[in-house]
């Protein structure tokens, strides 16, 4: 599975919404918080795109002895429509200071020196430590995932559901017990799916839960990625 601060870094450098957090007034409008750009440096800070007149820029710029501490909150939602779409959200604290001369015109280029982070996504919750982050990449496929995903959930739904097949004894009932299987996620090690199972006698809404299928090995592209769905659907009997 993939680490914590695997995870982070992934959330960082996918197209996630973020949103700066600063304490007092200067965080009273969100909507000029919000990050254009974000990219990881090799020492695992991350730099920030804000238009020049943003209030995180102006309070950077003003800041004393470089200690404007920020939170960069993430929030990652699933490109399917599914109950309850967000996946997961990660918080990186720390420092933020300007980096002058660099961005383009009318915009600043903001440097966030991280002193703790966490992420509470479908793996669990835990704390990342900043040297973990600067160390770790993100998940190869994190460029292609929502295309993957949306594809995956639009062509090819019948094979997805048949992945039911491999649930094992605890939900292993027939294809036709499941109004929906939706692809919510997809990294180098395997496949999340969302099951909706039909309500039996007795109860009043149909059941959710998510099964996770693990790749026969990690794959690094999308070609190794095409060998391994195809591999999970045989199993499948598909």
């Amino acid at each position: 599975m993939p680490s914590a601060a695997e995870r982070t870094r992934t959330l960082v450098q996918s197209t996630c919404s973020a949103m700066l957090l600063i304490p007092g007034p200067v965080g009273s409008h969100p909507d000029q918080l919000l990050p254009d750009v974000r990219t990881v440096g090799p020492d695992g800070e991350v730099f920030l795109v804000l238009p020049a007149d943003s209030p995180a820029v102006r309070a950077a710029t003003h800041a004393q002895d470089d200690e404007l501490a920020v939170v960069l909150e993430l929030t990652d939602v699933a490109p399917v429509s599914v109950p309850n779409r967000i996946r997961g959200r990660a918080w990186l604290s720390g420092w933020l200071t300007c980096v002058p001369g660099v961005a383009e015109p009318g915009r600043m280029l903001l440097r966030l020196e991280l002193g703790e982070a966490s992420v509470d996504d479908l793996w669990g919750a835990e704390t990342v430590e900043p040297d973990a982050f600067a160390r770790a990449c993100p998940d190869p496929l994190v460029e292609h995932e929502t295309e993957l995903l949306q594809h995956l959930h639009s062509g090819h739904s019948d094979q997805v559901r048949s992945l039911c097949a491999l649930l094992g004894d605890r939900e292993s009932v027939t294809r036709a017990a499941y109004v929906s299987a939706v692809p919510v996620a997809l990294d180098r090690f395997g496949l999340r799916v969302r099951f909706t199972r039909r309500h039996g006698p007795g109860t009043t809404a149909d059941r959710s839960f998510d099964a996770r299928f693990e790749f026969p090995e990690p794959v690094e592209d999308v070609v190794a990625l095409r060998r391994a769905m195809h591999q999970l659907f045989e199993a499948a009997g598909y």
